[in-house]
C-alpha cells in the first residue's frame, strides 16, 4: 500500500487514505472518512464517519474526530484534545440531526487537551492553547487561550508569538504604539507592525485587522 497501517489498527470499508500517510497503533477510521496525503494518525486516534482531513496534518495520540469536523491542511491537533458535534446532549435523547459542523482551517495548531465546542470556526494559522476551551470562531492567526477561550495575541505563519515594539500584542493592539516610524515601503504608515523573531514575517494590524504585509 502506497500508506502504512499499523496491524493493532482497524480501517473500515470505504476509507481514503492518501499516500505517506501513517496510522499507529490502536486507532479506528470509521467508514467514509477521507484522510489527505502524508498525514501522521498517533495511537488511539477515532476518525468517525464522513470526517474529512487534509494532506500533511498532525493528529496525536488519543483524539477523537467525530462526525462533521473538517480538518484543512497541515492542521495539528495536540495529544488529547477534543471534538463535539452536538452542543447540548443527553444520554436519552438522539441528537445526530442537531450536529454542528467544526472547521479547522489550514495551519492551525490546537493544543494538547484543548477542546473545540462544536460549531466553531478555527482560522488559518491560528494557536489553540493547551487546555483552552474553544466556544467561539477564532479569528486568522489568532491566539487563543483559557476558559472560555479568549484572543489573547497574534501569531506567525511559523508559530512565534508576534510582538511590538517588544510587547506583546493584544487583539485590539491596545497598549502598543499606533503608527510606524521605521516602516519601509509598504510597511509605512499601516498602524501596528509586527515582525516575526523567528522567520523575520511581517504584519501588520490596520483598523483592527491583521493583515499580511509579508510572508515566507
Amino acid at each position: 500500500m502506497e500508506y502504512f497501517v499499523h496491524r493493532s489498527s482497524f480501517i473500515d470499508e470505504n476509507v481514503k487514505i492518501g499516500a505517506g500517510t501513517k496510522v499507529w497503533h490502536f486507532s479506528h477510521i470509521l467508514s467514509g472518512a477521507k484522510i489527505g496525503w502524508d498525514c501522521i494518525i498517533g495511537q488511539n486516534v477515532c476518525i468517525e464517519r464522513d470526517v474529512i482531513i487534509g494532506n500533511r496534518c498532525k493528529v496525536q495520540n488519543n483524539v477523537s474526530v467525530y462526525k462533521g469536523v473538517v480538518l484543512e491542511d497541515e492542521v495539528f491537533c495536540g495529544p488529547s484534545c477534543v471534538f463535539t458535534n452536538v452542543y447540548n446532549p443527553r444520554a436519552f435523547i438522539e441528537r445526530k440531526h442537531e450536529f454542528r459542523p467544526t472547521l479547522v482551517k489550514r495551519g492551525a495548531t490546537i493544543g494538547a487537551n484543548a477542546t473545540i465546542v462544536c460549531g466553531a470556526t478555527v482560522g488559518r494559522y491560528a494557536l489553540i492553547a493547551a487546555g483552552a476551551v474553544v466556544k467561539s470562531d477564532v479569528a486568522d492567526y489568532a491566539i487563543f487561550a483559557g476558559v472560555p477561550a479568549q484572543q489573547v495575541g497574534w501569531t506567525c505563519k511559523c508559530g512565534t508569538t508576534l510582538k511590538a515594539n517588544g510587547e506583546g500584542l493584544m487583539a485590539n493592539g491596545e497598549g502598543t504604539m499606533t503608527s510606524d516610524a521605521k516602516g519601509e515601503g509598504a510597511m509605512a504608515n499601516v498602524g501596528v507592525t509586527m515582525v516575526c523573531s523567528s522567520c523575520r514575517n511581517v504584519y501588520a494590524l490596520r483598523d483592527g485587522q491583521f493583515v499580511i504585509v509579508r510572508e515566507k
